[in-house]
Order: structure tokens, then C-alpha cells, then sequence
């Protein structure tokens, strides 16, 4: 007697991509953020094509055609990507689309030869890392996240799809080293491991599909003018705000929301909302970088501290390491540190001072 889930296998295959489909235009033609638009096109693409050539009777279908094999190769690094761009609200760069194109590289070299079985091993152990990482994005940004419907969603669903991938990479080595064994029905290409992507495709699909702005973050202006019919309680939350600033508290090292919370004696929630609705920060790391970068800004400009390392400056303004300090400067100079100095101060009338 066939069982029920493979005969059922490739109808829900294509559901699943049907609405990977829809959900990849509808974001397409929506008015999120560029970047957000191309990695989520190119991930639906890639899931799409993944779906159809696990399974024996969809890809038999499109005459096994290897073009569907070689741009499923990436969806590993594009999920990855995906994570960094929509909710770390990161730019795609040369650098962060080098994962996703080593893994199509890899797996074209694989479809070429399939006796190179340490490739195979290299292929899967990346995809390994790259879910992991992607959930220890998805967990570490949950706090400093202020979008609501984002911070749902993080727990909701993308916590759930990296688990889901880490455990593919499981149970493909599983049953590398088992083929005859239980795995090989829970891998992309078994019924129950279809089935299962299937349901996560079709769920992130009914969520991304309008593309709403409370999910995306769409950019408000951090200049926007405050409500004057803002009530006396969220007056006193800005003035005291405003006061944390002045006084320079975004220098704490480690600050998180919660501590900020406890310090000014208010409800998280109350706070998080109040940055994010009033403010336009889309993160706790932007509402501090906002800060920070304004004064790296004016130290790096000083000719009188010209002799200051960057990493001095860096830790002075609360930066546990470099990496996300130079991210930052990057992202509101368009030029790490030093070249921003460097620009900077040959600007400078007092350009000898640097001397």
C-alpha cells in the first residue's frame, strides 16, 4: 500500500511554490526596500527550484532540466542573506553575496562530477553554518528589534526555518552515511522533509505576501516632528530621553533596551515603541548609532586627535569590537573610519594640527 504522504508529495510541492511565487512578485512589486525586493526575488527562485528538483515527478516534469539544480544551490546563502537584509536592515554588499555564490559554485562543480565527495561535505557543512548563523541573528536582534510585527515574525517563523535547515543538513549527512535508513524520507527529497518545507513555504508566503510596512520596516524620517498632541506621559519619556542623550548614556558599552528601560523607569514595550513610532529608529543598535556616529563624526574630523587610533575612538563610544563600529560608519559615510578621516582632515583648514 503507497503511503498517503508521497502520493500527496508533489501536489504539495506545488502549492508551495505557487505561493513562493506569489509572495516573491507581490514583494517584488512592493514598495520595500530595494535591496529587501532582489534577495527575496532570488530566495523565492532558489526555494522554487529546490522544491522541484527533490522530487522525482515535478522535476521529471521540466525534463530534469539542470538549470532548476543550479540555481536551487544557493538558497542556503540566500536565506542567510535574506535574515542580514529584512531584519538587520543591512544593505546588500561584494562581501555578503560571497557565501550564496561559493555555494552555487560548489554545487555546480558537484552536478559536473558527483565523485567529489569531500565538495558534498563542504557544500552541506557551510549551509550547516550559515542556518546557524542565521539563527543566532534571528535570536540576538529579537531585543533591539522595535518593529513589532518583525519581532513576531523572528520568533514565529524564521526561528522555525533555520532550525529547519540546520536539521536538513543533519539528516542529509544521516543519510549519506545511512542510505537505506529513516532519514532519507526527512530530507528535501523525501515525502515527510517536503512536506515539511511545503508548510514553512506556504506560512512565509501568507506572511510576506503584502509586504507590510510594520513587517519591513519601511523608513520613517528620524527628523519627523513630534505629535503636539502627544500625551503628558510620553512628553516626560522624550524629555527624559532627550536627557540620556545630552548626557551621553549611548556610551555604555553593552546598553541593551531592557537596561535603557530600567534606567529611565519605564515599561520596555513603552520604550520601544516610543523610539520606533516617534524617533523612526527601526533598531536599538540605530537609535544608539545615531548618537555615536555623530560623534565619531566630529572626532575623526579633529585634527587635534589625528594621533588617536581608530579603536580607541571606537571603544570610547561604546563598541564592544571594530566590526560594527566600521558597519556603522560605513553605512552613514559610505567610507570606513580611516578613509572618512582620512577625507576629513585633508579638508581641514587646520590640516597641520594633524601633523
Amino acid at each position: 500500500m503507497s503511503d498517503p504522504v508521497a502520493v500527496l508529495d508533489p501536489f504539495v510541492r506545488g502549492i508551495a511554490a505557487g505561493a513562493m511565487a506569489a509572495m516573491s512578485l507581490g514583494v517584488a512589486r512592493s514598495r520595500v526596500s530595494l535591496h529587501a525586493r532582489l534577495v527575496i526575488l532570488a530566495l523565492g527562485v532558489s526555494v522554487i527550484c529546490w522544491l522541484i528538483t527533490e522530487s522525482p515527478a515535478l522535476w521529471g516534469a521540466f525534463d530534469r532540466a539542470n538549470i532548476l539544480v543550479a540555481l536551487s544551490y544557493p538558497v542556503g546563502g540566500l536565506f542567510w542573506l535574506f535574515v542580514l537584509t529584512v531584519f538587520e536592515d543591512r544593505p546588500i554588499t561584494w562581501t555578503a553575496v560571497i557565501p550564496p555564490a561559493i555555494l552555487f559554485l560548489l554545487g555546480f562543480v558537484m552536478n559536473l562530477d558527483d565523485r567529489f565527495g569531500a565538495l558534498w561535505i563542504i557544500f552541506n557543512g557551510m549551509s550547516g553554518l550559515l542556518a546557524l548563523h542565521a539563527g543566532y541573528i534571528i535570536v540576538r536582534g529579537w531585543r533591539g528589534d522595535l518593529i513589532e510585527g518583525r519581532r513576531r515574525t523572528r520568533a514565529l517563523l524564521l526561528g522555525a526555518i533555520a532550525l529547519f535547515a540546520l536539521g536538513q543538513v543533519l539528516v542529509a549527512f544521516m543519510a549519506r552515511l545511512e542510505p537505506t535508513g529513516v532519514w532519507r524520507r526527512y530530507t528535501i527529497g523525501g515525502a515527510y522533509g517536503g512536506t515539511m518545507l511545503a508548510v514553512l513555504t506556504v506560512a512565509g508566503a501568507v506572511l510576506f505576501l503584502q509586504a507590510r510596512p510594520a513587517l519591513f520596516g519601511a523608513a520613517r524620517r528620524a527628523e519627523q516632528a513630534i505629535d503636539p498632541r502627544a500625551d503628558a506621559a510620553e512628553r516626560l519619556l522624550l524629555d527624559k530621553l532627550d536627557a540620556f542623550i545630552a548626557a551621553e548614556g549611548w556610551r555604555r558599552e553593552g546598553l541593551a533596551i531592557g537596561d535603557l528601560a530600567a534606567d529611565l523607569e519605564v515599561p520596555e514595550h513603552r520604550l520601544r515603541r516610543l523610539i520606533n513610532n516617534r524617533l523612526g529608529h527601526r533598531n536599538f543598535a540605530d537609535f544608539l548609532n545615531a548618537s555615536r556616529i555623530a560623534a565619531a563624526k566630529r572626532r575623526l574630523a579633529d585634527p587635534g586627535e589625528a594621533r588617536t587610533t581608530v579603536a580607541a575612538i571606537a571603544f570610547d563610544l561604546g563598541y564592544g569590537s571594530l566590526g560594527p563600529f566600521n558597519r556603522a560608519v560605513r553605512t552613514a559615510t559610505g567610507a570606513t573610519p580611516t578613509e572618512w578621516r582620512r577625507q576629513a582632515l585633508q579638508a581641514s583648514p587646520n590640516l597641520q594640527e594633524a601633523l
